[in-house]
């Protein structure tokens, strides 16, 4: 699935739109070696990954979660899949238009 967050923190690693992956599927060719993790203060509690040669944005790639959204950038294929959500869209820039059907959410979740 394919969908894009407009949070401030997805935009500001220029990894808005994320493809989730099933941890089972993913299968590591080369350079894991190279992943960074960037841990956030609070509130924000997901790790975001980036190659430490190149600075790419990776998502969560190292979660331990059953699935995990990697940034759609980092792909080097086609990957066949259409933009299916748009999320904290009352927090996207004004520049940025959305044309999707249905209502997204407009704040974030609540924190625990």
């Amino acid at each position: 699935m394919m969908g894009t967050c407009h949070c401030s923190r997805c935009r500001k690693v220029g990894a808005s739109t994320i493809v989730f992956v099933k941890k089972e599927t993913l299968r590591w060719v080369q350079g894991k070696d190279h992943v960074a993790l960037y841990q956030p203060a609070a509130p924000y509690t997901y790790g975001r990954c980036f190659c430490r040669i190149c600075g790419t944005s990776l998502g969560e790639i190292l979660s331990g979660e059953d699935s995990f959204p990697i940034a759609a950038n980092a792909f080097d294929t086609e990957l066949g899949l259409r933009n299916q959500f748009h999320e904290f869209v009352s927090e996207k820039p004004s520049w940025c238009e959305v044309v999707i059907g249905g209502t997204p959410p407009e704040e974030h979740p609540a924190s625990s």
